[in-house]
């Protein structure tokens, strides 16, 4: 097990108060794409009457959109004998589902960028995301294994948004983000405490609180907050369990965040997980579809992965 780094001198080992803390956090700006999540390209691609032409006339008035679209097509599909230039095309090789998880990435990303310049803490943000991305995608096919159903994109949106807190982290509290990701520990729980022990919350309470400041749903602000600890949420625990598994699948297979220096994640590790308990529990059948979306899953993230960053 590794063992853990103890604060520099320069930082105060005792936490901070309850008060400060939600003063810093409402200190970090609010942001618009946080509660709108693109909501006219959402209406579009839900609708069983849209043509390709309407989805791709309110892509064309995204620039970033525009481009991440063009990029993730390119990657994807990169056995293609021409290169795809055109927005319809893109729709038509991607399809609706994935327009609609780059529709909701696409804003939230961008806004946050401008969130990370106000932090002192030089920090790998673009793995950050690849990381958040990667588990959105997962936790999603994670989450359609269960016998439980969704009608919206729940599923997606708290795998995107479930590290949020520690860009509200660096942002309000600079110093103690860069002490702690000097500090190694043995698995994401065993980080949380040391965000405890050197602030007082750890990025999942950080990030549920910003997040219900934005009045996003329960239960996408509870799947944050206990996303380590889902058996702990009083409610909405599925959707906590399917982050923390997406969250050690994605770490095994090398895309860690880039934040905090955590032991490798085992193969299968995450059956042993507190979520995998919570969402699966005796229902083997269900495991076992579970397992089946792991590992079909994991090989397509690389290439999906490139066109969004």
């Amino acid at each position: 097990m590794t063992a853990t780094a103890s604060a520099p001198s320069s930082i105060s080992a005792a936490p901070y108060a309850e008060d400060e803390i939600k003063r810093r956090i409402q200190a970090c700006p609010k942001l618009a794409s946080l509660q709108s999540i693109n909501r006219t390209l959402g209406v579009l691609v839900r609708s069983d009457h849209t043509q390709n032409s309407q989805i791709a006339e309110v892509i064309r008035r995204d620039p970033s959109l525009t481009a991440r679209l063009l990029r993730m097509v390119n990657s994807v599909y990169f056995g293609l004998s021409t290169r795809v230039n055109s927005i319809e095309e893109a729709v038509f090789f991607l399809g609706l589902r994935q327009i609609r998880e780059l529709a909701m990435a696409t804003p939230v990303i961008d806004e946050l960028e401008q969130l990370q310049t106000r932090s002192t803490a030089a920090l790998p943000w673009k793995d950050l995301w690849t990381h958040s991305i990667a588990t959105a995608m997962l936790g999603r096919e994670i989450f359609a294994a269960t016998p439980l159903g969704v009608d919206d994109d729940t599923d997606y949106l708290t795998g995107l948004l479930h590290n949020v807190g520690k860009i509200v982290m660096a942002c309000a509290f600079p110093d103690e983000t860069r002490a702690l990701v000097t500090m190694p520990a043995a698995d994401p729980a065993a980080f949380c405490q040391l965000e405890r022990d050197l602030i007082g919350w750890d990025h999942g309470q950080i990030g549920a609180h910003y997040l219900a400041r934005h009045q996003l749903s329960e239960e996408i602000v509870f799947a944050v907050q206990y996303h380590n600890d889902p058996a702990a949420a009083p409610r909405h625990q599925n959707f906590a369990a399917a982050v923390q598994i997406a969250d050690h699948v994605i770490r095994h297979s090398g895309i860690t965040g880039g934040f905090e220096p955590i032991d490798p994640v085992a193969a299968d590790a995450w059956l042993t997980l507190p979520g995998w308990s919570v969402l699966f529990g005796n229902d083997e059948a269900a495991a076992e579809k579970g397992r089946a979306a792991i590992a079909s899953s994991l090989p397509r993230l690389p290439l999906m992965l490139q066109g969004l960053l």
